[in-house]
């Protein structure tokens, strides 16, 4: 059942990316370069917007992109902040696999514009809203579900292999996405619709979220009662069979005080509990860079390299790749070492000065364009990852609470609520500075980095004391040693 949930809850997620990806790749074609197509066919004009969709074949295209993004972020980091305690409160299967059949609702009728021929921008900016909503429902249950089933020995570890949820649903969306987008995007939206609704289905049926929820017991036919083990027990008045009429099958079979159910945390409680402030702070920045590399590396690609919608969207997933090398590799450190905040930390520190020379140096070739991706996607998403899952979990089940696994969702859902704030920030703001240059975009991007990691200094000058603190009792203990070993 371990692995059933692991696997089950990856595939849930893996959806919910899938469908969050094809906007960024159909964003080049809603506004292509047409003096590329030639002039219109009908001669009407020598407009270059003629094989755009309208509404975004205005000069203010670029805003009207980040009007979009921002439209499903900003409801998600709403939306997320209210789904923990929902969550916390209602049955996970229910709650996962209802919005995931909502998301597919949703994610479809956004294709469904194409085949509609609308070309009203409030259409698609309610459409993004209604999705960022339900799209909330997904997180926390998911990491609620594996924090039941799995403890703190290797979580870092198991977590950051499956994290590539994340990353893989990326990819899965940009591929599946792109084999549409030049003919009938539409078609981009529909199918990660259907695939996400198909997977809720599927969770309805087969998602356990609960160890307690597994019944190991035999069959009730099968306990052998204590007459067939020793027929000689029922005359003995000590023995099972007493005079009190009580047997020890008896006892089995009488049913149960229900144990106390510990009540849910509060939304205050949940910020009292430490480091989670800190976490989610960092990961409001580090979410933001993540999020404007998700919508907008592919038309970053095929403005500055001059790659076709198709093949700017196939190598935007290179950064995706690199995703689920960091989350693996920032996993297996942090639970080594124990310092979560500090592996973060530097991977934070190396990722700025690599965002730089990604945007400097990245497009000069394909074999550094490749390169690059990758390391700035393991360093970028590697904390992100780690934050999100090992962290939350472990801050969820914290010593503080007493043993209280309520906690979990709601603080799953600060740590990542807050986060989405920073992810619907980057992609506007980069919206907003692009049109400015490209360099401005990637020293934004930079700065947040920057801060992120700043957030993370008391968490980690905590974490550096204890391991000082660690080593000097570990030479006392052997010091003494040597003494008694001495003195004997």
């Amino acid at each position: 059942y371990r692995g059933l949930t692991l696997v089950l809850t990856f595939l849930c997620y893996t959806s919910y990316h899938l469908s969050r990806k094809p906007i960024s790749i159909v964003k080049s074609q809603l506004h292509p370069n047409c003096s590329a197509f030639g002039p219109h066919p009908r001669n009407v004009s020598n407009s270059s917007t003629w094989c755009s969709w309208a509404p975004f074949d205005q000069d203010n295209y670029k805003e009207l992109f980040g009007a979009l993004d921002n439209a499903f972020l900003v409801a998600y980091a709403i939306g997320m902040f209210i789904s923990g305690i929902f969550g916390e409160r209602l049955p996970l299967r229910y709650y996962l696999s209802g919005g995931m059949v909502l998301s597919g609702l949703f994610t479809s009728l956004f294709g469904l514009g194409y085949f509609w021929d609308i070309h009203v921008l409030w259409y698609f900016i309610v459409v993004q809203v209604c999705n960022g909503l339900v799209q909330t429902t997904g997180w926390p249950a998911v990491v609620a579900c594996v924090g039941n089933w799995f403890g703190k020995g290797k979580r870092g570890l198991i977590m950051g292999i499956w994290n590539s949820h994340t990353s893989v649903g990326n990819i899965l969306g940009s591929l599946i996405a792109g084999v549409w987008v030049s003919s009938a995007w539409g078609l981009s939206f529909i199918v990660p619709g259907i695939i996400i609704a198909t997977v809720g289905i599927i969770c309805f049926f087969f998602l356990v979220e609960y160890p307690e929820d597994v019944d190991c017991s035999p069959p009730l036919h099968h306990v052998m009662t204590t007459s067939e083990k020793d027929p000689e027990a029922v005359t003995s008045n000590e023995g099972p069979l007493s005079l009190s009429g009580q047997s020890s099958v008896d006892h089995s079979n009488s049913p149960k005080e229900p144990a106390e159910e510990p009540e849910a945390i509060s939304f205050l409680g949940a910020l009292r509990i430490p480091g989670v402030v800190e976490f989610s702070l960092c990961l409001l920045f580090a979410k933001l860079v993540s999020y404007t590399f998700l919508y907008w590396l592919p038309l970053y690609i095929v403005n500055v390299a001059h790659f076709g919608a198709k093949e700017a969207g196939d190598l935007s997933t290179l950064f995706d790749v690199g995703g689920i090398l960091g989350g693996i590799f920032a996993g297996l450190v942090s639970d080594y070492t124990g310092g979560r905040a500090t592996t973060c930390c530097v991977m934070l520190v190396v990722a700025a000065p690599m965002l730089f020379l990604y945007n400097h140096v990245g497009q000069n070739g394909i074999g550094t364009s490749i390169a690059m991706l990758v390391i700035c996607g393991a360093l970028v998403n590697g904390p992100y990852a780690l934050i999100t899952t090992a962290v939350s979990a472990d801050l969820g089940t914290h010593e503080s609470l007493k043993g209280n696994a309520k906690a979990l969702s709601t603080v799953t859902a600060i740590i990542d609520g807050t986060g989405s704030i920073g992810a619907a920030l980057g992609p506007l703001l980069a919206g907003l500075i692009s049109p400015t240059g490209w360099n401005n975009v990637f020293y934004m991007l930079i700065a947040a980095d920057v801060l992120a990691c700043l957030l993370l200094a008391r968490v980690v000058v905590k974490e550096v004391r204890g391991w000082c603190g660690y080593m000097a009792r570990k030479r006392g203990s052997s010091v003494q040693l040597t003494e008694s070993v001495m003195d004997g």
